[in-house]
């Protein structure tokens, strides 16, 4: 029942992603991948914030699951991020490819720290 519920978040998580992405980069139209940045971050705040409720306030390690390897995993990208970056390098935008990288790295780990640091309030 599990990687049913894993499964059918993962789809929702990915609509969820197209939606939030999409948004973002027409609200903001450049050439740098705003809508992917913003989704992993959101993503890495969520996945923190599960965690921290699943390791440490008896959240369900099944729903924690669910939300986390099926939601979140559908919804974060690295394949996308990865590509952009590319693009971006490969169109002479090699500076905002490392901004990019670096940025998206700090800011995620600094988003799951957040979510993981509000669910042991």
């Amino acid at each position: 029942m599990v990687t049913l519920l894993v499964t059918l978040a993962a789809g929702l998580g990915a609509v969820a992603r197209y939606t939030v992405d999409n948004a973002v980069q027409h609200r903001w139209r450049s050439a740098f991948p705003r809508g992917t940045v913003v989704v992993n971050i959101s993503g890495s705040f969520l996945l923190g914030l599960v965690t921290g409720l699943t390791a440490h306030h008896g959240f369900s390690t099944s729903a924690g699951t669910v939300i986390g390897a099926g939601f979140a995993g559908g919804y974060t990208t690295l394949s996308t991020w990865a590509w952009e970056t590319v693009v971006l390098a490969e169109t002479g935008a090699v500076g905002a490819g490392v901004v990019n990288v670096l940025g998206s790295l700090a800011l995620g780990l600094a988003a799951a720290a957040v979510g993981l640091g509000l669910a042991l309030l």
